[in-house]
C-alpha cells in the first residue's frame, strides 16, 4: 500500500523513532544502534512470551533487527515506528511457530528466565484477565499458573495481549501490526480475557491447578 508524502511527513514530525529510522535508511550506523538499544529488550520480552524459550527468542530478536536493517532502503513511514517494528516481530514469530509445529518441537513449558520477567508476566495475566488472587501464592506457583494461562491462548490472542499489556499499543496499532481490523482486535482481546479468566479463576480462588497446553 502506497504511503502519501503528507502521511510520511506527519509521522516523521510526530515520531522521533521514525526520524531515527529515516537516518538508518541513509546508512547512519549510530541511528541503527540507538534504535536497537531502545527496542531490543521490548522485542525480546514479547518474543520470549510468544515462543516460550529464551534462547530461541534471542535468535528471533536478531532476525527481527536483521530484517529491519535489510528493509532500510525501502522504508517509508506510514505508521508509528513501533507499529512497523512489531509487524516484523509478528511475522518472524509466526514463521518460527510454523517451523516448530512442523518439527513437532513446540514447548511452552520452558520457564521465563529472570525474576523481573516472571513478575511482568504475572502482572500481565492478572491485568488481562481481571482476576486477583484471593490467597497468597509463592513464586513457583505464580509462575506455573501464569505460564499455563498464557499457553491456553492461541497465538493471535497471545500476541494481541502482549502488545496491549506490555507495549501499551492501541487497538488500531495492534491491528496494523497483526494485519487485522481494530474491531477484530477488540474481539480477540475480549476472548483472550475470557479464556484467561476461565484458567485463572479456579486456581486463584480454590488452588485448582490449570492444565498447561503444549
Amino acid at each position: 500500500m502506497a504511503v502519501s508524502e503528507s502521511t510520511a511527513r506527519e509521522y516523521e514530525l510526530r515520531d522521533p523513532d521514525v526520524r531515527l529510522m529515516l537516518e538508518v535508511r541513509d546508512d547512519n550506523a549510530a541511528a541503527f544502534e540507538e534504535l536497537m538499544l531502545r527496542y531490543q529488550n521490548r522485542v525480546l520480552t514479547v518474543l520470549e512470551n510468544l515462543v516460550g524459550r529464551r534462547d530461541q527468542a534471542e535468535d528471533l530478536a536478531q532476525e527481527v533487527f536483521l530484517r529491519v536493517f535489510r528493509a532500510r532502503k525501502r522504508y517509508v513511514p506510514g505508521s508509528k515506528f513501533s507499529t512497523w517494528l512489531f509487524t516484523i516481530v509478528n511475522n518472524v514469530a509466526s514463521n518460527a511457530r510454523r517451523t516448530m509445529s512442523r518439527r513437532k518441537e513446540v514447548n511452552l513449558d520452558t520457564e521465563t528466565t529472570g525474576p523481573q520477567g516472571k513478575q511482568s508476566i504475572a502482572q500481565l495475566a492478572q491485568a488481562a484477565s481481571g482476576q486477583m488472587p484471593t490467597r497468597v501464592l509463592d513464586k513457583a506457583e505464580a509462575r506455573d499458573m501464569v505460564l499455563a494461562a498464557l499457553s491456553s491462548l492461541n497465538e493471535r490472542q497471545r500476541m494481541a495481549v502482549l502488545l496491549c499489556k506490555f507495549e501499551g499499543m492501541s487497538y488500531s496499532d495492534i491491528a496494523e501490526a497483526m494485519g487485522m481490523s481494530p474491531k477484530a482486535i477488540k474481539s480477540l482481546l475480549s476472548r483472550a480475557r475470557v479464556n484467561l479468566r476461565e484458567v485463572l479463576e479456579p486456581y486463584l480462588e480454590r488452588g485448582e491447578r490449570p492444565v498447561r497446553s503444549g
